[in-house]
């Protein structure tokens, strides 16, 4: 298996880096469950559109819930790193069928569909470690997926008209293109 490129490697990380200080300097309080659904998937789907290989998406996570951990960004504490490692591994598992994902409309909606229901399911999982009621549980799925999805898609949009716009402008070398 071939290695991240320094190159790589320095680009994810600061698209990691990026996507925490989203997290710590913009901090949402809308109100609106699923707001953080849109960096996370606008930021994966960007880190998989610059470095078109497996992994990307996962590394990008990993450095992304470390740098949150060492720099106390979110709730959870050592359990900040599964927020954004599970959405990242569903939406690798979901890469690998869908190759072409941050190019094309349909294929990012289905990777990030695959990612927010693994962040639904943390969530569930989190109540369900709380005791909470089963009728509790349903109900915040559901209204996770509903924030969450709306949010989710408005980071396909925005993270494919980025990859076209940089691609259009050569920023982004012919090699790494479908």
């Amino acid at each position: 298996m071939r290695r991240f490129t320094l190159a790589d490697a320095l680009l994810l990380s600061g698209l990691a880096l990026l996507l925490v200080c989203f997290k710590a300097v913009v901090r949402l309080k809308l109100g609106l469950t699923g707001h953080s659904m849109f960096f996370m998937v606008l930021i994966f789907l960007l880190a998989r559109g610059l470095v078109p290989r497996t992994g990307s998406v996962l590394y990008c996570a990993v450095m992304t819930g470390l740098l949150a951990l060492i720099m106390g960004v979110g709730k959870g504490g050592p359990l900040i790193l599964l927020k954004f490692v599970l959405p990242a591994m569903a939406m690798e598992a979901a890469l690998l069928f869908v190759a072409s994902a941050p190019w094309a409309l349909m294929p990012s909606i289905l990777v990030a569909l695959a990612g927010l229901i693994a962040w639904v399911a943390k969530g569930a999982f989190e109540l369900w470690l709380a005791n909470a009621d089963i009728a509790v549980i349903l109900l915040q799925m559901g209204w996770k997926l509903l924030g969450g999805g709306l949010f989710s898609l408005l980071g396909v949009i925005c993270a494919r008209k980025l990859v076209q716009l940089l691609a259009h402008h050569q920023l982004i070398p012919d090699a790494r293109r479908p």
